[in-house]
């Protein structure tokens, strides 16, 4: 042990002057534009472990973009705010609930796309299912294949899906592909995938890559999580599945016997052009190009008359646009909210949000996972039980081995909103994400039957049974919510 005493006076000088120094640094510089929760646990670690806490913050404590990717992400809203103003709307849906105009206005401001009518939706919730759906649209694609998932794994699963990317290439269209760097470059069937990519002749790139010595230097943990595919303009897929088997092939997963339960949907009409203005600012942040002959603007009327806006949200823009929309719809809703979230974690804003609005007289049910697969999430969102348990929210836990993936929310009986997007802090900070806004009573009856499978097969949590969890599970739950806030 070090002899404090043994030392020079200097030495004890010199050392408490940096201590304090750090400190003081640390309590101007950490707490600007960050949440009061993420502050004082940014400062604690400082306080408490001043290298490693220093070491931390320096490699991931801004959750912003590089200074030039800002740059570019500014030339990318403006190019969606341009876009928006050429699109057709197709015709909006009659009589709106008071509250949705400045609700749709409100996120458009922040960089979502325009509302635009006479969509067609639907949901697709079985898992190979929807690999193979997205297989079949591809092979009626003419002009173009846009794919842009978070994990892309050539596999078993998968296998009819590059196939038909294959046979659209084989044919001359083009098929663009971009994938998260980090969810992909050292996981299974990388290589693989990057095989079948090239022969196929399919332009691929990495998303948020880390590459020093190709100058491609940001915060590591920044993930792109969308999961998107537009097909000519015309038929376009958002949801929550990744294009890799249900196990995510990680030997662990598969010993385990972990499945991945997710919900896609299919939408044609004026807000693919929405969807597909999302892949191309993607596609220039990674590339500095947009691929010509792509008329943005052209749409064509979809199968139904929904409402439907896309909400991206990410790093990249001034406000934490998913969060907002979350909040503006749980604060509006009168009757019922379905919430279904793998990750609910939520900040102060949000658990306030869910909370009073039981106490308007509104029925709130959570959806999530009886088990979890990322175990800081999984104990963070544990920590928030008793809290939503005693104001009379509904916790549903999906059995194991399946994890719940799916990402929605409904509101009463005519809105909802599906996409990528979590309900915890990183997908409010750290994540690219896209989200879609429908309105609309028909796809909110498709919302509720999915729902009503995911209750049907889960049991429900009650306040009684939580308040027997053993000591060590509520330490591990408490420990994990304060590093939750580290952002």
């Amino acid at each position: 042990m070090l002899d404090v005493n043994s030392w020079p006076w200097w030495v004890v000088l010199g050392y408490v002057v940096i201590d304090l120094s750090v400190r003081a640094f640390a309590i101007i510089v950490v707490p600007r534009n960050r949440r009061p929760t993420a502050a004082m646990a940014w400062l604690l670690a400082i306080f408490f472990i001043p290298v490693l806490g220093i070491l931390l913050f320096l490699l991931i404590g801004n959750p912003k973009l590089p200074r030039l990717r800002r740059r570019k992400q500014e030339q990318i809203n403006r190019y969606i705010a341009d876009t928006a103003s050429a699109l057709h709307l197709g015709s909006l849906r009659p009589d709106p609930p008071e509250w949705f105009p400045p609700l749709v206005t409100m996120s458009q401001a922040m960089g979502a796309l325009p509302l635009s009518g006479d969509n067609g939706a639907h949901l697709i919730s079985d898992y190979q299912t929807s690999l193979d759906a997205m297989a079949e649209a591809i092979r009626g694609a003419q002009e173009y294949v846009h794919v842009e998932f978070y994990i892309l794994q050539a596999d078993a699963s998968t296998d009819n899906f590059f196939r038909a990317m294959e046979e659209a290439s084989a044919r001359g269209v083009p098929v663009r592909v971009l994938l998260d760097y980090w969810a992909n470059r050292w996981k299974p069937k990388y290589r693989e995938t990057v095989r079948r990519l090239e022969s196929m002749g399919a332009d691929w790139h990495l998303m948020l890559p880390v590459q020093p010595l190709r100058g491609r230097i940001q915060r590591p943990d920044l993930r792109n999580h969308r999961k998107l595919l537009v097909i000519d303009g015309v038929v376009g897929f958002l949801g929550s599945q990744n294009i890799t088997d249900s196990s995510y092939n990680l030997p662990k997963n598969i010993r385990l016997g972990l499945h991945w339960v997710d919900l896609m949907v299919r939408v044609d009409g004026p807000v693919v052009a929405s969807l597909n203005a999302v892949f191309l600012s993607d596609w220039y942040a990674e590339t500095d190009s947009v691929p010509e002959g792509i008329d943005i603007t052209r749409t064509e009327t979809g199968a139904g008359d929904l409402d439907c806006q896309i909400v991206p949200s990410g790093p990249g823009f001034e406000v934490e646009n998913n969060l907002r929309l979350f909040l503006g719809l749980l604060y509006a809703a009168q009757d019922r909210i379905m919430i279904v979230s793998p990750y609910f974690v939520p900040d102060e804003a949000l658990l306030a949000a869910v909370t009073s609005a039981v106490d308007r007289g509104v029925q709130v049910e959570l959806f999530v996972s009886e088990q979890g697969d990322q175990a800081m999430v999984y104990h963070a969102q544990r920590s928030y039980y008793e809290a939503l348990l005693r104001a009379g929210i509904r916790i549903w836990l999906y059995p194991k081995p399946y994890i719940l993936h799916t990402k929605s929310l409904t509101i009463d009986d005519q809105v909802a909103v599906i996409g990528s997007s979590n309900m915890d802090m990183r997908s409010f900070g750290l994540n690219m994400e896209v989200s879609m806004l429908v309105r609309g009573e028909e796809f909110v009856d498709e919302m509720r039957v999915v729902e009503d499978d995911y209750r049907s097969l889960s049991r429900e949590l009650t306040l009684e049974e939580w308040m027997q969890q053993p000591l060590r599970s509520t330490v591990l739950d408490n420990l994990a919510r304060l590093t939750s806030a580290l952002q």
